[in-house]
């Protein structure tokens, strides 16, 4: 079975637990772009708590489907992001071994959004051992796949029932809490490739 979902900015953890279970992930990438969504958003753990990171886009007001939407280079965000993910995982204990595969979408220019983030799953799936083929709703069709594209809305994931998400090794968990449904980069960072098996305890637990 697929899962359909939109394409998020490293995505919430939920959603590979999810994937995890899946054959394949089915991309939404026809739907009208929606601002303050995790299509844009990431959340990681920092010091002082959770911290949303938002990707600046070309947007007119008008309707644009996610594969037409243009990532704004107005401002200096990657340098902003970059450095927040840095203050809050360089402690991790794999960060130092994976900065240099994510390093570098802070410094080159994407055009479209949807890339962009398509590009980060990949790094992120192959850095986990996640290998699951990535289709597109423009050239399939969605009647065989779970619909999960609510997890891109914040409101929806924090009552999404759909997990179990098992805790794990988070950097100011002392400090903070565990704190879940972060970006799947807080568990990459902190688990490395164990993180694989976050997700296969998470589903197992369901």
């Amino acid at each position: 079975m697929d899962i359909l979902a939109h394409p998020l900015y490293l995505a919430p953890i939920p959603l590979y637990v999810q994937l995890y279970a899946a054959d394949a992930l089915l991309v939404d990438d026809v739907s009208p772009f929606v601002k303050q969504t995790y299509r844009s958003r990431a959340v990681i753990a920092t010091e002082n708590g959770s911290q949303q990171l938002t990707i600046p886009v070309v947007h007119d007001g008008g309707k644009m489907t996610m594969r037409d939407v243009r990532i704004s280079e107005h401002g200096n965000w990657r340098h902003q992001h970059w450095n927040a993910i840095v203050s809050a995982y360089r402690k991790s204990p794999f960060f130092e071994y994976y900065a240099d595969d994510f390093a570098h979408f802070y410094e080159e220019r994407d055009g479209f959004l949807l890339d962009f983030n398509l590009r980060l799953h990949g790094v992120v799936s192959e850095l986990l051992g996640l290998d699951r083929g990535v289709k597109f709703l423009s050239d399939e069709v969605a009647d065989a796949a779970v619909d999960l594209r609510r997890i891109a809305e914040p409101k929806a994931l924090e009552t999404f029932d759909g997990v179990a998400q098992q805790s794990y090794y988070q950097v100011f968990a002392q400090r903070n809490g565990f704190i879940p449904s972060l970006s799947i980069a807080d568990l990459l960072f902190n688990m490395g490739p164990e993180g694989l098996l976050v997700l296969r305890d998470s589903v197992l637990a369901k």
